[in-house]
């Protein structure tokens, strides 16, 4: 097993990791959002990629979701990890609250760019349950143990809930704030939705865990959702965001697994082997190659 972990600009710098080197990967859709950081943390290999680029230069819109799970892949990631910022849609979850969402919705244009099918080679994963079972259980776990041995143990860890991937990079309306507020949305970003399909596609076991900021712009006794409230709460959760990936890699030593998300293209290609060009199969090798030999 082989652990990725998306994320903001901080998480590399974790002290314990050894072995340390940078990749640059290419990929047939382009380039991923920056190099690549590959070390060892307590024996188990670790590949970090920060989402945005090293700086935060790249807009939500401008992720090149499909390089940067391609890379993955290519790297041998069998695991990842996305932690991410997120606004809550529920007041009991409070801002620096850890989310561990078992579920996305939709409210992006771009969704065309979140598959690595399509031009020849048609493929239909089943997406009713997005996120790894065993991950998540191991990333709740992480969380919790993190929290009670964190400066702010009042913090909580909240199992389950819908992420809401919105386009961005403008934050929400009250209006549409309040409306997916009322069809039962738990928290809302702008990038785990790419992720999570694309790693299914390329059968990575994928899991959010999603660090809350802010209570979006719905909250009438707090202040409307600031990039200011949004780095201050960011700094606060990089600490417990790194106990969380190195608990996490501890529980991976002794992971026996049994969910199917290694086996998810496996009933998906729809189109047959006979059609699909050489240079598709060759493009596509570490994501089909197996299925078409």
């Amino acid at each position: 097993m082989k652990l990725g972990i998306i994320g903001g600009s901080g998480l590399d710098q974790i002290e314990e990791i050894q072995n340390l080197s940078k990749q640059k990967i290419s990929t047939p859709f382009g380039d991923p959002s920056d190099v690549f950081t590959c070390g060892t943390l307590h024996g188990q290999k670790i590949v970090f990629l920060p989402r945005h680029g090293k700086g935060h230069p790249l807009a939500p819109g401008e992720l090149n979701h499909r390089a940067n799970i391609f890379a993955m892949k290519k790297l041998g990631i069998t695991h990842i990890l996305s932690i991410s910022a997120v606004g809550s849609l529920k007041a009991e979850m409070r801002p620096r609250d850890v989310v561990i969402v078992d579920q996305y919705f939709d409210r992006t244009k771009n969704n065309t760019e979140h598959t690595f099918f399509g031009n020849g080679i048609v493929a239909h994963i089943a997406f009713a349950h997005p996120v790894c079972p065993q991950m998540a259980e191991l990333a709740t776990n992480a969380a919790e143990l993190a929290i009670v041995n964190s400066p702010d143990p009042s913090r909580k860890v909240h199992r389950g809930g819908i992420y809401v991937n919105m386009e961005g990079p403008a934050f929400s309306t009250r209006a549409e704030s309040n409306f997916y507020r009322s069809i039962g949305m738990s928290v809302i970003g702008m990038t785990n939705l790419p992720e999570a399909k694309l790693a299914r596609e390329a059968e990575i076991c994928y899991t959010t865990v999603a660090m809350v900021t802010d209570y979006d712009c719905w909250h009438p006794e707090t202040d409307h959702v600031t990039v200011d409230m949004i780095i201050a709460n960011l700094t606060a959760n990089v600490g417990l965001a790194k106990d969380i990936i190195r608990l996490v890699i501890d529980a991976m030593g002794n992971l026996e697994v049994s969910c199917t998300c290694g086996r998810a293209l496996g009933n998906a290609i729809i189109t047959n082997p006979e059609l699909i060009s050489r240079e598709t199969r060759v493009q596509l090798q570490p994501i089909i190659g197996k299925y078409l030999k």
